[in-house]
C-alpha cells in the first residue's frame, strides 16, 4: 500500500491518511483540553501523519491547539485550515454566516495565521461557497494570496463541480474535502472523474462516518447534549439494523485481514483510488495509531472487487439527521 500522495499538482507529499481535528472541539458535545490535544497530536506525528485539517469554525480554539502541538516541527507536517463560514448560525441555516468576499478572506486568512503562530498554511480551503461572490473572484484572491506566501495552494469543501471547473481555471485547485464513506459514496460518479482530469486530490472528510464504521456504537447508546450523532438516522435503532449487512461485511474483512472495522474501512478508501485521502478524527491515542495503521491493510484487486459487488446490492441509511 503506498503511504503517501502527492497533493493536487503541488511539490506538496502528504501521508494517504490525515488527522481531522475537528472532534476536539466541535460537533461532539465537548471541548477537550488544551494540554491533552497537543499531547495527542504530537503523538500523531510519531505515528506518522503529516497532514493535519482543521478550521475557525470548529472553534477558534481548534486552530490554536494545531498550531501549538506542530510548532516544534512545523516544516514536516501540512496544514489545511478553512475560510468562508464566518458564524456559526450557517450550522442552523443562516446563508448570511458566508463570506467569500476579498476583503473578508484577507481577514481571515491573517486571523487563522495568528492562531495556529505560523506565517503561512498549507492549503486553504473555501468551507462553502457564497452565493454572493463568483467563483473566479475566489480564485483570484486565492492567486493573490499564494504570490504573497500566505497560502501554498487552496482548495474548496461541498462545492458544485461547475464551481470547480471556473475557480480551477483562475487558480489551480489542489484539493476538494467532502464526505466519503461506505455510507456516503454518493460522489463517486461525478467528483472522482472530476479529480482525475484535473489532477485534484480528494480528501475524505467523516471516512468512518463519525465512528459509526468502527462498530463501536450500539443502538441506545447515550450521547452527550451537543453531539451531532444523538439526532443522525445512522445511529438509531433503525439505521442499525438497516445497515446490518453493510457492517457484516466490513466485520468479515476485518477477521480476515487481521485488522479492525475502521481499518478496513480506512484501507478500501486509499485503495480505491491514488487521490483518496481519508482524513479520521479521534481523541484517543489508541484510535490515532490504529487508523494510521490502516495503510498497512493490503485489499488485493479480488477483494476489492468483491466489496464492489457486495455494495451494489446494499440499500444503506447514510449521515443524515433525523
Amino acid at each position: 500500500m503506498e503511504k503517501t500522495r502527492k497533493l493536487g499538482q503541488t511539490d506538496m507529499t502528504i501521508t494517504a491518511i490525515g488527522y481531522g481535528c475537528m472532534g476536539q472541539t466541535h460537533s461532539y458535545g465537548v471541548v477537550e483540553a488544551e494540554k491533552d490535544m497537543i499531547s495527542l497530536m504530537r503523538y500523531a506525528h510519531e505515528v506518522g501523519y503529516t497532514f493535519f485539517d482543521t478550521a475557525p469554525i470548529y472553534g477558534e480554539a481548534n486552530e490554536r491547539y494545531l498550531g501549538k502541538a506542530v510548532a516544534p516541527f512545523r516544516k514536516e507536517v501540512v496544514i489545511a485550515t478553512k475560510f468562508g463560514i464566518v458564524d456559526e448560525s450557517f450550522f442552523t441555516g443562516n446563508e448570511d454566516a458566508l463570506n467569500s468576499s476579498r476583503d473578508s478572506i484577507r481577514q481571515q486568512v491573517d486571523a487563522s495565521l495568528k492562531r495556529l503562530g505560523t506565517d503561512y498554511i498549507d492549503l486553504y480551503y473555501q468551507h462553502r461557497i457564497d452565493p454572493k461572490t463568483e467563483p473566479e473572484e475566489v480564485a483570484q484572491t486565492m492567486a493573490e494570496l499564494i504570490k504573497a506566501g500566505k497560502i501554498r495552494a487552496w482548495g474548496v469543501s461541498f462545492a458544485p463541480e461547475e464551481y470547480i471547473r471556473r475557480a480551477h481555471s483562475v487558480c489551480k485547485i489542489s484539493a476538494i474535502e467532502n464526505m466519503y464513506s461506505f455510507v456516503a459514496r454518493q460522489d463517486e460518479g461525478t467528483y472522482f472523474p472530476l479529480c482525475e482530469e484535473l489532477g485534484i486530490t480528494y480528501v475524505s472528510a467523516c471516512p468512518l462516518a463519525k465512528g459509526y464504521l468502527s462498530n463501536r456504537y450500539a443502538a441506545g447508546t447515550k450521547y452527550r447534549e451537543g453531539d451531532w450523532r444523538a439526532d443522525m438516522n445512522l445511529f438509531q435503532k433503525e439505521g442499525i439494523d438497516h445497515n446490518r449487512a453493510l457492517m457484516d461485511l466490513i466485520t468479515e474483512f476485518a477477521e480476515r485481514k487481521q485488522a479492525t472495522p475502521a481499518q478496513i474501512a480506512l484501507a478500501w478508501e486509499i485503495t480505491k483510488k491514488p487521490y483518496l485521502v481519508p482524513i479520521p478524527g479521534t481523541t484517543k491515542r489508541d484510535r490515532v495509531k490504529e487508523n494510521f495503521e490502516a495503510v498497512t491493510v493490503e485489499l488485493t484487486e479480488s477483494e476489492m472487487s468483491e466489496i464492489e459487488e457486495a455494495l451494489s446490492h446494499m440499500d444503506i441509511v447514510g449521515m443524515s439527521r433525523g
